[in-house]
């Protein structure tokens, strides 16, 4: 299944000379996505279908009339500290819940995975965490907040030096390489998919849970 995220990365968004250039040369290291390649953190989101959970009371009826949680996996936001020799990227969020039956007290504990992911599809990490949300007599709402953590070793994340050169290297105008884009070389798309790192959260979801997602 194909993971499109809400990525919380930093992208850079303009092309600039910066003042020390000489006139005719091309600098790209300010360049549009290149911040984006340069970054040891990971991008952070939420994979499609995994942000939310419904649960009935009933394991073979889908209807409305059997409905029984609906909880939503929210404001995901990230922070990162790639000051160390393991970078550690550190997200929080919250869940907010609504049930059908407000009659009594309950208390509900929905489960969540944290996976890290290299190169867009080998998994380097899972952990499964779990979320309680507690509903008052007579509320019909709840909410709760969860955190969760990775590290990512520095080398792996790192761009060798000559694959960094190749980025950000000056471009005088008028030279053959100064019209190709140096993120479109081979070499060096294959040495950014083995760096690229994704953290993805969401719920902890059973098979019937992931098929309602996708066709509801």
């Amino acid at each position: 299944m194909m993971l499109r995220m809400r990525s919380l990365s930093a992208l850079a968004v303009m092309a600039a000379l910066v003042g020390c250039a000489k006139e005719g040369d091309l600098v790209v290291d300010q360049g549009v996505g290149v911040t984006s390649v340069l970054t040891l953190c990971p991008a952070v989101g939420i994979p499609d279908y995994t942000g939310d959970v419904t649960t009935f009371r009933s394991g073979d009826d889908r209807s409305i009339d059997s409905l029984d949680i609906s909880a939503a996996m929210t404001n995901l936001r990230a922070t990162c500290n790639d000051s160390g020799e393991q970078v550690y990227s550190e997200a929080t969020f919250d869940v907010n819940a609504r049930r059908t039956d407000t009659r009594g007290a309950r208390t509900v504990t929905l489960p969540y995975f944290v996976t890290v992911l290299r190169g867009g599809s080998a998994v380097v990490s899972k952990r499964v965490g779990e979320v309680t949300l507690t509903f008052a007599d007579g509320q019909e709402r709840a909410s709760a907040a969860g955190k969760v953590g990775s590290f990512i070793n520095r080398a792996d994340a790192a761009l060798p030096d000559d694959i960094r050169e190749k980025i950000t290297k000056k471009r005088r105008a008028g030279d053959a390489e100064a019209a190709l884009d140096p993120l479109a070389d081979p070499e060096v798309k294959a040495a950014i998919a083995r760096t690229r790192f994704e953290m993805l959260v969401g719920f902890q979801l059973t098979e019937d849970q992931l098929a309602y997602n996708v066709t509801r």
